[in-house]
């Protein structure tokens, strides 16, 4: 223990010194500009930029810094960093690719075994192609992208992710289903996807007849391909270094030991990069597989009953195990339990630690969708072998495996919409701490009969009163609904009301995955119209979470922003062909029980006479009167003063609801808020957002003209509902 201390100290202090000094890191220090050679170290990741104008889209890549060129000449130089760069010229570069940029140069994250990081903005100049190993590899990623577009946008998406660990193409509401039902490590390619190739390649191995040294050396030929196919990340070096390991005593003869595999991988990568202490994707690897190796075959033996005295000889039912009162579960099952049950427990204190959240539906979400996960693997592995050379066959291949998929994908979207899917937890230190003193606890209570039967009687009445009492308390959606204001965060998506299953959705958030939960929640499954009130990231970032699965009508844009509103309509043929318009006073929709009118934005452009940045877009934005019989709703956008006085000025039409503009900023025009005449005023705001909205003004204003301040960030998702001739608002709670 104190050899492996003092080497994996020594290996820090040489990598701190590296990384701390050179050419290199006097130009982060001065946060100079600079042309550099760099040599590409991972696939360019994408990253969705976001800041008050519309939304943008760059890389974050990956690199080496081999050579700086600056007054002084050109140092050739070996500095770790991470290139922020933009331009979809960046998306198709493959690891081992040397390009020219040039870039300003700062630092890094407190922490982090890096130099520091590039600013770039523009293109790279390709100096060198990938080697040929990484080429094959980039050539049977594409391969097996092309291969799955056969099949449906989500499982297209994610076949890539569970073989090769390319989330390139996910779903961003897929994605978001799996970290809740647990299911993230099945696109985190680890030593799952590793033991079914190898167990593969040994059986092919072992049905050819080889000696047990060859299928030792093929299991390991086999991991090696696809760690370079898959790229090595973190649990990709610790599942083959273990997995190497393991090949290699199963070649000599001698017992394996899982335990002692897992300990000298994780020794030999943290020696080799001790950045990965940091990561908590390695922490959750190794500690999933250490509760596998350690805690699984005990649970498995104590539910299957092994070693407690089995029935008698003769019995009719083997599987049956008495030696301990109650009946045991056949061994199958007992693994096929256990082993979801030990890796969820073991990555458990990481979870708290890092996230601050338990995923009690992981448990059952692994058991129903690991079956699948095999079969995906290997036929989704064998089309990415056979794509370059037989694009056919390797679409043949794709199509059950894209059942596979499916079947997991409907497991992550159930799970997911279940209640106490995932429980909030303290995050941090006091979580663990809490976690530290409720785990013993619930061990002392389930060793006991009589504690257990208290413990499920109380577990059984909470999830009746989840299941039962709550729906019938807060119905959602609310019957009558009108208008909903989702909570998306940072950001406005609302719905109006348009027939059954029907809605006009005005903005999309900054999220779709949000936007998309709330018209789920809503069951809306046709949007006749989206209008879309001006290109601020937070007003329609979201919208693809708007078409998935629906049926879209037509686009209402504000005047001169079609070409940035529209960018998330390019894409997908249905979107291409969406009909669009541009918003005019005066233009109005009957849809259902609403009305819409278009009251601004007035032609012309509204100048902006103070504000920050974004001002003059705000002041454009499309303001709509909504009304109904049982009263009417004011949508605002994110208007400013400015374009509050031009609306004042050509008059207002009363309403009893106000969706307050730019999420309660304080820029608002006191005598447009009186002339509404609302009684109730809703917000669209994120909590705890870096902008103080809503400000303190503009509800001293709002509470002045007696409306009653309702806001998403303290009641989560709000709805409108026509109640006892007039107009109520309920809330759904966060």
């Amino acid at each position: 223990m104190l050899s492996c201390a003092a080497a994996t100290a020594a290996t820090v202090a040489l990598h701190v010194h590296a990384v701390g000094t050179g050419p290199v890191a006097a130009l982060v220090r001065e946060g100079a500009t600079a042309v550099a050679e760099v040599v590409l170290t991972d696939d360019p990741r994408r990253t969705r930029q976001r800041g008050p104008a519309f939304l943008g889209e760059g890389f974050a890549v990956p690199a080496r810094v081999e050579a700086v060129t600056t007054a002084a000449g050109r140092t050739r130089v070996r500095a770790p960093v991470v290139l922020l760069a933009s331009g979809r010229e960046w998306g198709p570069l493959l690891p081992g690719q040397r390009v020219g940029i040039r870039g300003r140069f700062g630092p890094a994250e407190p922490g982090e075994l890096l130099t520091g990081v590039v600013l770039v903005r523009e293109p790279p100049r390709v100096l060198g192609g990938p080697s040929w190993l990484q080429g094959v590899a980039g050539a049977l990623r594409a391969g097996l992208r092309r291969a799955a577009d056969v099949l449906p946008p989500e499982q297209r998406g994610l076949l890539p992710g569970l073989v090769v660990g390319d989330v390139s193409r996910m779903d961003g509401r897929v994605e978001a289903d799996f970290k809740a039902a647990g299911l993230s490590h099945l696109t985190a390619v680890s030593g799952a996807n590793l033991a079914i190739v190898a167990g593969a390649a040994t059986a092919l191995a072992r049905t050819a007849g080889l000696p047990l040294a060859a299928r030792a050396a093929l299991a390991i030929c086999a991991m090696l391909a696809f760690a370079v196919v898959a790229r090595p990340s973190p649990s990709v070096l610790r599942a083959l270094l273990m997995g190497a390991v393991a090949a290699l005593a199963l070649g000599t003869g001698r017992s394996r030991d899982g335990v002692a595999a897992l300990s000298v991988a994780v020794l030999g990568l943290i020696l080799f990069d001790p950045g990965l202490a940091r990561s908590y994707g390695f922490a959750l690897s190794v500690c999933a597989t250490g509760g596998i190796l350690v805690l699984a075959p005990r649970w498995r033996d104590r539910m299957a009953g092994s070693g407690s005295g089995g029935p008698p000889a003769g019995h009719p039912h083997p599987w049956l195990r008495t030696g301990r009162p109650g009946v045991r579960l056949p061994r199958w099952l007992a693994e096929a339990v256990a082993v979801p049950a030990a890796a969820q427990a073991a990555v458990t204190p990481v979870l708290v630690l890092m996230a601050g959240q338990l995923a009690p539906v992981a448990v059952p979400a692994n058991l129903l969708a690991g079956p699948a996960v095999a079969p995906a693997t290997l036929l989704g592995f064998a089309a990415a072998l056979v794509a370059p050379v037989l694009m056919p066959v390797a679409r043949l291949l794709v199509r059950p495996a894209g059942l596979a998929t499916g079947w997991i994908i409907e497991v992550a979207e159930h799970a997911a919409g279940l209640p106490l899917a995932v429980l909030p937890w303290p995050a941090g230190l006091p979580g663990l701490a809490l976690l530290a003193v409720a785990a013993p606890a619930a061990v002392l209570v389930l060793r006991h009969r009589r504690l257990r039967w208290v413990a499920g009687a109380l577990a059984a009445g909470a999830l009746a009163v989840v299941l039962l009492v709550a729906p019938a308390v807060a119905r959602w959606p609310p019957e009558g609904w009108l208008l909903v204001v989702c909570d998306v965060g940072q950001g406005d998506a609302l719905l109006v009301a348009a027939g059954p299953g029907r809605a006009v959705v005005v903005d999309a958030g900054p999220d779709p995955v949000r936007v998309d939960r709330c018209l789920r929640a809503m069951e809306v499954e046709e949007v006749p119209l989206v209008v879309l009130t001006h290109p601020h990231s937070d007003h329609v970032g979201g919208l693809d979470g708007v078409f998935r699965g629906r049926r879209v009508g037509a686009v209402l844009l504000g005047p001169g922003e079609e070409g940035k509103e529209t960018a998330g309509l390019r894409g997908d043929p249905a979107r291409r062909r969406v009909v669009r318009w541009t918003a005019r006073p005066g233009m109005s929709w009957a849809l259902g029980p609403s009305r819409l009118t278009v009251l601004g934005p007035p032609e012309g452009a509204v100048p902006a006479r103070g504000g920050g940045e974004g001002t003059e877009v705000n002041n454009a934005s499309v303001v709509l009167h909504v009304r109904w019989a049982a009263g009417a709703a004011l949508l605002s956008g994110d208007a400013e003063t400015e374009a509050q006085e031009e609306l004042l000025r050509r008059g207002l039409p009363p309403a009893d609801v106000l969706k307050v503009a730019h999420h309660g900023a304080r820029r608002q025009h006191p005598g447009f808020l009186a002339a509404v005449r609302a009684r109730a005023a809703l917000i669209s705001v994120g909590a705890e957002n870096g902008y103080g909205h809503p400000s303190a003004e503009t509800l001293t204003r709002l509470n002045l003209l007696g409306m009653r301040i309702h806001r998403t960030d303290l009641s989560g998702d709000l709805a409108v509902v026509a109640r006892g001739g007039g107009l109520a608002v309920v809330s759904r709670g966060r």
